[in-house]
Formats: structure tokens, C-alpha cells, sequence
């Protein structure tokens, strides 16, 4: 159909449905009260968005579960299957969600993960065709929560064993609102002991930039304006004294990873620094400690808990439940 053959309603239609999937939760709300069809396309948008918070970018749809039940039906955020190097103060970023016949948006993708450049670079890596335990440069055993792995470089495939946590999520989860918790995740499918579930992605930081961060984030979460998912983690020395702290933000850029919450008695979740050949920074990524049921909810322990000023309460329901959340001085 020509261009000049279309009526306004029709042009109308087209130019909101290109735009609106780019809009926050606020100005979509705005533009759902200008007409009947900016409400219609508004409201498929919102639908959409809380049927997969990943935007098509994972292997499996990742649903809001029980979102009737919040007035806001889905947490808003930039999504990106991997870490990232943290933009800059100036770069701006958007990313098309809840589009209609749209599974993901690759070119946005590509904006976001073009800001890896930590990975590779280094041209390391093994010459095997396919690697198998024991037998490659790059394999090795669970040391120290440490895991390494071929990477970018090496000459093996996707398919190597040794890769295991390169290609996503690959089990089915879905995001689920709780009353006192808000979001968390939960396993939409059994998950067995030792399984990857996840990588924690997000933002690379600073230790400097991580600081100037949290202390913001500290003050909006006393106000109840904000839900952090800044993750810090240090790697030690066999002598116990630390050598990397390694800062992972998703609060505003992550994945279904920032909605897991702690758990004081340890969680369903074990935190690993995996390692690839070639890579500079270590990835976070979550392995299964038990066995997990369909539905039960994901965690692990943010770390130690000590009672202080301005403390957030703790709503894990474990049996040694502190009753506040671990904070980053801890």
C-alpha cells in the first residue's frame, strides 16, 4: 500500500508502533492516554514486555509471573545477555521492548555488547578441536570458586564441553512477584545439582565508580525509589588476602540475573568466577548447589550480615534469617 493511500489512523498506527516499544514504563503509560490507538499499541507493548523480560535475546522466553498482582506489571531495565564494559557518562542507549513480531532487538544487542571489548584481544588460547577433561590447556577443575574456560580464541566450537556457560541461559526461569520481597527469580523447570543456571551481567565498574554507586543507591533504597543489583566480588589468594574485586552493576543494564535474591542460610546457588582463555575479567556465573524444584525460588547469599544504621530487613524466611541484608562494607 502507498504511502499517500494510507488515512491518518493508518500512518498513526505504523509511526506508534516503530516508536512506543522504546518508551518507558512512564511515557508509555502517557501515550496510552492520548487516543484509542495509541491505548491499543501501548497495551500489546506491555503485554509483550511481561511475557519475556529477556526481549528474545535468550534461548528461553523469561515471564513476569503474577504480574496482576503489582501495579506495575514488569521490572524496566536494558537487557544484555553478557557483561559489559560500563558506558560512558555521555553514551545514551535504548533498546525496542514488546514490539509486535519482534524477538529481540539485534541491533541494540549489538550496541550494548559492542562494549566488550575485555573479551578477547589477547589471541590466547588452545588448538584442540574439541577439548575433553584433562586433555586441554584451558580445562580445569573447581579451585578456590574459581572455573576456567576455552574462550573466544581457542580453535574448539561452540559445542566443546569446555563452554559451558558461553551460550546463555539455558534452562527456563520466570521472574515472580513477591510482597515483601518484590521481583525474584524462580526455576520454571527441575534443575539438577551442578547445572549452570545463569551469569550475573551487567555493567563492569570501578572499584571507584562502584563506590560512588552504592552510596547513591543506599540513599533511593531507604526512600523505597529503587531496587539495586550491584554485585561485588572479591577473588583471594590461597594466602586469603584479596587480589581482584570484580563490580558487576545490573540495575540498569543486566539480565534475569538481578532479580535473585539473598538468602541467609546459603541459598540454592553457588557463585563462581569463571575464567576463558584470552579474556581479562572474570564472569560471576551461578551453578545449581542442590537439586532445585519446578517453581522454588532462586538464591544464594550476598555475604555476611551485621546490623548498622539504615540497615535494609531481610525477607528470605530462613531458619537463621538475620533479619537485614548484607551490605557491601561486610
Amino acid at each position: 500500500m502507498k504511502r499517500e493511500n494510507l488515512t491518518d489512523e493508518q500512518l498513526l498506527y505504523q509511526w506508534a508502533s516503530l516508536v512506543l516499544p522504546y518508551l518507558s514504563p512512564r511515557d508509555l503509560a502517557a501515550s496510552a492516554c492520548a487516543c484509542r490507538t495509541l491505548s491499543l499499541i501501548a497495551s500489546g507493548v506491555t503485554s509483550r514486555r511481561t511475557a519475556d523480560a529477556a526481549r528474545g535475546l535468550e534461548r528461553y522466553p523469561i515471564p513476569f509471573g503474577n504480574a496482576t498482582a503489582s501495579p506495575h506489571p514488569y521490572s524496566y531495565f536494558l537487557y544484555t545477555p553478557h557483561p559489559i564494559l560500563s558506558p560512558s557518562p555521555s553514551s545514551s542507549f535504548s533498546q525496542s521492548w514488546g514490539g509486535e513480531g519482534t524477538r529481540g532487538s539485534a541491533t541494540d544487542c549489538e550496541r550494548l555488547q559492542g562494549l566488550r571489548s575485555c573479551f578477547g584481544g589477547f589471541e590466547v588460547g588452545c588448538d584442540c578441536d574439541r577439548c575433553e577433561e584433562g586433555r586441554c590447556s584451558c580445562w580445569s577443575d573447581m579451585e578456590l570458586g574459581v572455573l576456567k574456560e576455552c574462550g573466544e580464541n581457542c580453535a574448539c566450537g561452540l559445542t566443546c564441553e569446555n563452554r559451558r556457560t558461553r551460550s546463555g541461559i539455558p534452562i527456563r526461569l520466570k521472574i515472580v512477584r513477591d510482597a515483601r520481597k518484590g521481583w525474584s527469580l524462580h526455576a520454571a523447570e527441575a534443575i539438577r545439582r551442578g547445572d549452570f543456571v545463569c551469569e550475573y551481567a551487567g555493567e563492569y565498574l570501578t572499584t571507584e565508580e562502584a563506590q560512588i554507586r552504592l552510596k547513591t543507591y543506599d540513599e533511593l533504597s531507604l526512600k523505597g525509589t529503587i531496587s539495586p543489583a550491584l554485585l561485588v566480588v572479591r577473588e583471594h589468594l590461597p594466602s586469603g588476602k584479596a587480589c581482584l574485586r570484580v563490580n558487576i552493576d545490573a540495575t540498569k543494564i543486566g539480565n534475569a540475573a538481578r532479580f535473585i535474591n539473598h538468602s541467609c542460610d546459603g541459598g540454592n546457588l553457588k557463585l563462581l568466577l569463571v575464567r576463558n582463555s584470552g579474556s581479562l575479567l572474570p564472569r560471576l556465573c551461578f551453578f545449581a548447589s542442590v537439586d532445585i524444584s519446578e517453581d522454588e525460588e532462586l538464591s544464594f547469599s550476598y555475604g555476611a550480615s551485621a546490623i548498622k544504621e539504615n540497615s535494609l530487613p531481610c525477607f528470605c524466611g530462613s531458619a537463621n534469617c538475620s533479619g537485614v541484608l548484607p551490605s557491601e562494607e561486610t
